[in-house]
């Protein structure tokens, strides 16, 4: 596949948070795909993952409605964001983000507004990546536990299903009963 210059990549935005004054739990994404940015729903695209693993824990269907999912997820006080609110991407993959246009979500702000939070999850390594460089050295450097799960994303097929679904349950549950 040729990868294309950034002055040929589209300028992406990211959508608000999913979040309620409950939220002890932040999943963050890098950036919403080429589907979901078209569906206006984080993880639209029918063969991420996303839905089929959080629905399983959160007792949804993982095809429910958009609003039914998210409302799932608010009950169990679990805030869903990206880390990007804009960049430079031609398509859907975090590979192909231009990095020199890419800007950060106010996570800093975020995190002060929903102080029962005390874990992100990072729905793979560029989340986990861009977090790293761009947010976290504007926090103290103990008020998170952060921990990288295996991208729900179809694109990230070295694990399975299974696997991807026992390792983010397993994550999960230590935070959320």
């Amino acid at each position: 596949m040729r990868k294309l210059s950034p002055e040929s990549a589209e300028n992406v935005r990211s959508f608000p948070p999913v979040a309620g004054g409950n939220a002890r739990l932040l999943i963050l994404g890098s950036m919403p795909g080429v589907e979901s940015l078209r569906a206006n729903e984080y993880y639209a695209h029918p063969r991420n993952a996303f839905w089929r693993i959080l629905g399983d824990f959160l007792g949804i269907a993982h095809n429910a409605p958009y609003v039914q999912r998210k409302q799932a997820l608010l009950a169990k006080g679990i805030a869903l964001w990206d880390v990007l609110s804009d960049c430079k991407r031609p398509g859907s993959l975090d590979s192909s983000i231009d990095r020199n246009s890419a800007k950060v979500n106010d996570l800093k702000g975020f995190l002060q507004q929903h102080p029962l939070i005390k874990d992100v999850l990072f729905n793979g390594a560029a989340a986990e990546r861009f977090f790293l460089r761009h947010v976290a050295p504007g926090l103290e450097a103990d008020a998170l536990r952060l921990t990288r799960l295996p991208s729900t994303s179809p694109a990230h097929a070295a694990r399975s299903l299974g696997d991807k679904r026992r390792e983010w349950h397993r994550a999960i549950k230590k935070i959320i009963q």
